[in-house]
């Protein structure tokens, strides 16, 4: 896990010494990223830099450092992430004459597109985000994984072109525009995140998960292609009635699972797992040691004064599977610490669950240095209690009547999901908040309308399917990302592995749900075979804030010391009466949201230390275009 940042200047007038100077600036705004070691590679042609801070994790050797060039350098790459297959990969290269100098992961990728073939990142399993500069044709290709589990950036500006693991990096190019974006941030008021390609900045995008994007150059050009999509996960029912059993397929789930954590133990340096004592992380521990009969160190956190904690379920888990568990209890108030949270997000993200997952990396770090995590099966399984309640509400003719005599059009399956379930305003508060909601915001919402209203596949599979392509790569995986990352902590995924993932896409309605209320019913049934059954069908809880982290009364004065202060941001980009409005709305009994404050909150702090601008000089955040 690392850090990475790269520039071309085609133009900029940067030249070789300050192509260097300023991918050094934008690789060392990401220490965090990489505490180990830092490097630069600029092109001799002073056309390109590539920078990178390293965590090592897979050959703690200096021959492990970035940027990696093939055998002769024409190729360069700076990398982010985990190649799992890369043995494979190398024999393979070593057996057609390639010659490698170090044991890592990374050496495989500037020899496996020596040929610059987009297409070759389909052989890479892992998670990643990577560019590769190709010097003989001078192009640059960057690429991303699946499912968005590493972050990427970009940007253009005259004569120049960007990219990087973190936002922040990339201001720290001269003439960088740091306009924020007016769709953005209905998009943020909407989703609680900024969904790719959009960005906070109108001048930035993110690519896609499974995306690749190539940049070319020649004498006096600089052209971005259109970024191009490898990889979707498209739930469908399979057409044939007579395929595998649920219990064959249950079988080819266990193998998958166990092969997808066996990969994943790959490592040089001390490895754990969070454990929540819900049945995604509990089946990653299971993995490890029952099927596979490794000593495993899991970690939990959990909360004082509440019932609203799984502590004590991750220890009955742990006590039960026999791992060596550590455990935090704390008692976290919530407004002192949003400060903290702010300053540590690139972007904002108004997920309140980034406070428990800070803190719980932060403590899983005095220990160890990779975690597995249980993130994304949910969405590939059938998880959410959205899911379930969006299902049953469909199924509930009397509700169906009452409603459709409220609204003529009728009661829909996107009415039941796109509501406070999904969305933090609805479209008619971010319309009111903004001023007019704009054109993308609204079409993405008829996209998203009509794809979960669409009768053509089951609708758990049209609900996974839209969570896969929005809120996992949006909210979910950032989430994990940018907190495990402030402390120097890798945390892999087990659940979202490629191969898993194909099967998980082909899985019947079945073994999703089963009526009248199981989510997640082939997944928990895996999970059985090693722990009781009570447990693992035991209510979702989530992994949020117990309600005694916050006060009322102190949020509440806290958004108004900070929205409605002559000196609010948030004042100036957005409809000050309709966020006065809000805030008073909130005060009124029964009417208080946190889940609405807080991103409000996150985005008006990370606005402010925005304006304030990097050390070389940025301007104040303008009025949005």
């Amino acid at each position: 896990m690392c850090g990475i940042a790269g520039l071309i200047d085609l133009g900029g007038g940067f030249g070789p010494d300050g192509l260097a100077r300023i991918a050094t600036a934008m690789r060392d705004t990401m220490v965090h990223r990489g505490p180990d070691a830092a490097g630069v590679w600029v092109d001799p042609d002073g056309r390109c830099a590539l920078a990178h801070r390293r965590l090592s994790i897979i050959d703690l050797s200096a021959d492990g450092r970035q940027p990696m060039g093939n055998a002769d350098d024409s190729v360069q790459v700076t990398f982010n992430g985990e190649i799992y297959n890369f043995q494979g990969l190398r024999d393979d290269l070593i057996a057609r004459g390639h010659q490698f100098h170090s044991h890592t992961d990374t050496e495989v990728i500037p020899h496996l597109f020596e040929s610059f073939d987009p297409d070759q990142v389909k052989q890479l399993d892992g998670m990643f985000a990577f560019g590769v500069w190709h010097r003989a044709t001078r192009r640059l290709l960057l690429a991303r994984d699946p499912f968005g589990k590493k972050p990427l950036y970009y940007a253009q500006g005259p004569g120049w072109f960007a990219f990087a693991s973190e936002l922040q990096a990339l201001t720290r190019v001269p003439g960088f525009d740091a306009t924020i974006d007016a769709d953005a941030l209905a998009y943020y008021l909407l989703l609680q995140y900024v969904p790719a390609p959009f960005s906070i900045y109108r001048s930035v995008r993110k690519l896609l998960p499974g995306s690749t994007l190539v940049v070319t150059t020649d004498a006096d050009a600089l052209r971005v292609q259109e970024p191009q999509r490898y990889f979707r996960f498209a739930p469908t029912e399979p057409k044939d009635r007579g395929g595998p059993s649920f219990a064959e397929r249950e079988e080819e789930l266990r193998l998958r699972v166990r092969e997808a954590v066996r990969k994943r133990l790959m490592s040089d340096v001390p490895l754990g797992a969070f454990l929540s004592g819900g049945v995604d992380s509990a089946l990653v521990a299971a993995m490890v040691t029952q099927e596979l009969g490794r000593p495993l160190s899991t970690f939990s956190i959990g909360f004082g004064g509440t019932k609203e904690t799984e502590h004590e379920y991750a220890r009955e888990v742990a006590h039960h599977l026999g791992t060596d568990h550590h455990e935090e209890i704390l008692a976290p108030d919530a407004l002192q610490l949003v400060h903290e949270i702010a300053d540590r997000l690139d972007e904002p993200n108004g997920d309140s669950s980034c406070l428990p997952t800070y803190l719980l990396s932060r403590y899983t770090r005095q220990h160890v240095t990779v975690a597995l995590s249980g993130d994304g099966g949910d969405e590939l399984f059938g998880g959410y209690g959205r899911y379930r309640d969006t299902i049953m509400e469909q199924g509930n003719h009397l509700q169906r009547l009452v409603r459709a005599l409220r609204n003529r059009r009728g009661y829909t399956p996107a009415d039941g999901y796109l509501s406070p379930r999904w969305l933090t305003f609805q479209p008619e508060q971010v319309n009111l908040l903004t001023g007019g909601l704009p054109a993308a915001v609204a079409q993405s919402l008829a996209h998203w309308r009509a794809a979960l209203n669409d009768p053509a596949q089951p609708l758990m599979h049209r609900m996974r399917r839209l969570d896969a392509e929005t809120y996992l790569p949006g909210a979910v995986l950032p989430k994990v990302d940018r907190m495990s990352m402030q402390v120097s902590l890798e945390v892999r995924c087990p659940l979202l592995d490629r191969d898993l993932a194909e099967l998980a896409q082909g899985m019947p309605l079945s073994a999703c749900w089963q009526p009248p209320a199981e989510t997640k019913r082939i997944l928990k049934q895996l999970a059985i075979r090693y722990l009781p059954a009570d447990w693992m069908n035991r209510r979702k809880m989530g992994f949020g804030l117990p309600s005694n982290a916050w006060s009322k009364e102190a949020a509440l004065a806290l958004a108004r010391d900070l929205l409605l202060a002559p000196s609010s941001q948030l004042g100036g980009l957005l409809n000050a009466a309709a966020i006065k409005g809000l805030v008073e709305h909130q005060a009124r009994p029964g009417c208080f949201s946190v889940y609405q404050i807080w991103p409000l909150l996150i985005l008006e702090l990370w606005l402010r230390r925005a304006a304030e601008g990097p050390a070389h000089g940025q301007r104040a955040i303008p009025t949005p275009l």
